[in-house]
């Protein structure tokens, strides 16, 4: 679950820098949005907005959907990897209870048993690992696409230079009168029910 935040802030950090050099690499366009969001900010010539990432991914449905089947498919793996181990377990114990009335050849070919079993542990251990780290980034990539589009609508009439998240350690101070929490949430919340 740590990963998947970490995983989840650094492409969110990504999405900032993106928005950055847009913003200022490109002239001001000026359409009406498509979302009807109504939060209201003080005026003045540079403005930032800012959103709660932790309210947004405990009310983000899409979010809450994708943590929910990764966390299904991590016990899943941490199933089998249970069943792998306790197979090794037992095997082991055999050895250990049989080993006085074994031959010598008979204890070598177990023990190259279990040596292959636990071979056999280590790499699927690291493919499950490999593939629900790549899926986490996949899904979350996805997340972080959603909220981006969802904010390049969102700002079409609002005028931020910048709307950041709050991720620790990159805003000191904030003012209540920019957070747009609710209006992101609410927006990609419709927009995820449409798409649906």
């Amino acid at each position: 679950m740590k990963n998947l935040s970490i995983g989840f802030n650094i492409v969110l950090a990504a999405a900032i820098g993106v928005l950055f050099y847009l913003h200022f690499s490109s002239s001001k366009k000026t359409t009406p949005a498509a979302t009807g969001a109504t939060k209201d900010v003080p005026g003045g010539n540079f403005k930032i907005a800012y959103f709660e990432i932790d309210s947004l991914e405990n009310q983000f449905e899409h979010y809450k959907e994708i943590r929910e089947a990764l966390q299904l498919k991590e016990q899943a793996s941490a199933r089998q990897l249970n069943e792998m181990k306790n197979t090794f377990a037992q095997k082991y114990q055999e050895v250990q209870r049989n080993a006085q009335n074994m031959t010598q050849a008979e204890l070598a070919s177990k023990q190259q048993e279990l040596q292959q079993l636990d071979r056999t542990f280590q790499s699927k251990e690291q493919m499950l690992n490999n593939e629900m780290q790549d899926e986490s980034m996949r899904k979350l990539q996805d997340v972080q696409k959603k909220i981006k589009d969802f904010l390049e609508e969102y700002n079409r009439d609002k005028g931020y230079a910048f709307i950041l998240s709050n991720q620790s350690n990159l805003l000191y101070y904030k003012d209540k009168a920019y957070d747009i929490t609710e209006d992101v949430i609410k927006g990609l919340n419709a927009k995820y029910k449409k798409a649906k």
